[in-house]
């Protein structure tokens, strides 16, 4: 199990945090060794590379550069970065399914897509030389999480055209892992599977994690009782309060890992389990900027905006500037030189407006987990009465909550977000298990408004 340790917290923190073991130096890789002055000129040379292989061999990317006024040979510094266009999802969208390919057809290896839940699919491809990238910062990540080579990897995300599965699973074996399979689903068999094999890792999103949670409860299994060691939790924001709990809870140190399809997959950065501070970008293969979102001004490191990323090694399909829309502040590196991302607050295309306040869900996930007696389980429904919008958030009550409690708890839930939050939200608290649990990212918002 993983061990307690006080001694050292981020400025700010004001309970204990759990801490793992740091890798033994010899095991990390040489990109994890380098000075920040040996990263950044290692950095410029790739990203010289990366914007002339786009130009050439990309017709929305020579079109874009065109249009800017500006072209590979302009990069000077990094700096000179911010000269050049952004590329968008709509981009990715207007040339499905392969016209954002840089290499010929057969030389490629691989292809994934997101979704495609709001539009046509975002359709990535890969070379060799790509899936080998992308194995190792998988396999950086999760030793940077705490896994070793002896331990075996129990992988829930879901396999298929989208990246976590596969991406995780070949990340575990380029470390030495034994991977088990899972994918998503089967809740029941998923609970099975990690008492009969004993896996020393977890890779799952953090909400499906909760739905593991309750399904050891419910078989009468002491969630702290497993061989689980680490989480690794991606593919959705979470907060501080929920890492807590899912620690508390399962006894296991639960680390942090980002990456988008657009850009790589899992892998694009990972929290280091010895300072939990942060989540170090693999900057030696993806570049991260912050900007405002509204200006587009490129914001200096500690403040917060919207994350932007150039890939610095893809053949297959580079990316220029891609506008994540994910909310986040980059810091100075600590455990590792490449710079830090705060976790990811919310998206600026999932903040909600609500008579013209900023909501994001991960405001009231905060709240609802600093309360007894709830689940940590909720979603915000949209609706329109007249002109006006209106919230309704629904959370689930803990099995032993009373109904005296439950109206309190609705009092307390409305007073405490028009109070924090701003904003005026009706609240029922519904009984256990009554909100549809997830396999994969969770649907937090239920837009009913009318649309158009």
């Amino acid at each position: 199990m993983a061990s307690q340790d006080t001694t050292t917290q981020p400025a700010g923190t004001t309970t204990p945090r759990r801490l793992g073991q740091a890798p033994a130096p010899e095991s990390l890789d040489p990109a994890e060794r380098m000075s920040v002055d040996e990263l950044r000129a290692l950095q410029l040379d790739r990203l010289r590379w990366t914007l002339e292989h786009a130009y050439i061999n990309v017709p929305l990317y020579k079109r874009k550069f065109d249009e800017a006024g500006v072209r590979p040979e302009d990069l000077r510094t990094l700096e000179d970065l911010a000269l050049f266009p952004h590329t968008t999802k709509a981009d990715l969208r207007d040339n499905y399914p392969f016209g954002m390919f840089a290499v010929p057809q057969d030389r490629i290896s691989r292809v994934h897509a997101s979704s495609g839940t709001t539009g046509k699919p975002t359709v990535v491809g890969y070379t060799r030389e790509d899936i080998d990238t992308w194995a190792e910062v998988v396999a950086r990540s999760i030793r940077a999480a705490g896994g070793r080579p002896e331990h075996k990897v129990h992988v829930s995300y879901g396999y298929g055209l989208f990246t976590g599965g596969l991406g995780a699973h070949y990340g575990a074996e380029r470390l030495g892992c034994t991977v088990i399979p899972a994918s998503g689903g089967q809740t029941a068999k998923q609970v099975q599977l990690i008492q009969d094999f004993r896996p020393e890792i977890i890779m799952i999103t953090p909400s499906y994690m909760l739905t593991l949670l309750d399904e050891f409860e419910n078989q009468g299994i002491d969630p702290r009782s497993t061989s689980l060691e680490i989480g690794v939790f991606g593919a959705e924001p979470w907060t501080e309060k929920m890492r807590r709990e899912i620690e508390d809870r399962f006894d296991i140190n639960a680390v942090d890992i980002y990456g988008l399809s657009e850009v790589m997959g899992p892998g694009v950065a990972n929290e280091c389990v010895e300072t939990k501070d942060g989540l170090h970008v693999w900057e030696d293969h993806f570049y991260p900027e912050v900007l405002d979102p509204i200006t587009q001004e490129v914001l200096p490191d500690g403040e917060n905006g919207e994350l932007v990323f150039t890939s610095l090694t893809k053949q297959a399909m580079p990316i220029i500037r891609y506008r994540t829309r994910d909310l986040t502040t980059l810091r100075p590196g600590t455990a590792r030189p490449m710079r830090r991302m705060d976790k990811v607050t919310g998206r600026s295309d999932d903040m909600i407006i609500l008579r013209g306040v900023n909501v994001f869900p991960t405001q009231i996930e905060e709240i609802v987990l600093g309360l007894d007696g709830l689940a940590p389980h909720f979603q915000l429904v949209l609706t329109k009465e007249g002109r006006l919008d209106r919230m309704a958030v629904r959370v689930e009550a803990a099995p032993d909550c009373t109904f005296d409690r439950r109206v309190v708890l609705c009092r307390e839930i409305t007073a405490t977000i028009k109070d924090k939050v701003g904003v005026s939200v009706t609240v029922d608290v519904v009984d256990p298990e009554r909100i549809e649990r997830s396999v994969g990212k969770f649907r937090r918002i239920i837009d009913q408004r009318p649309q158009g």
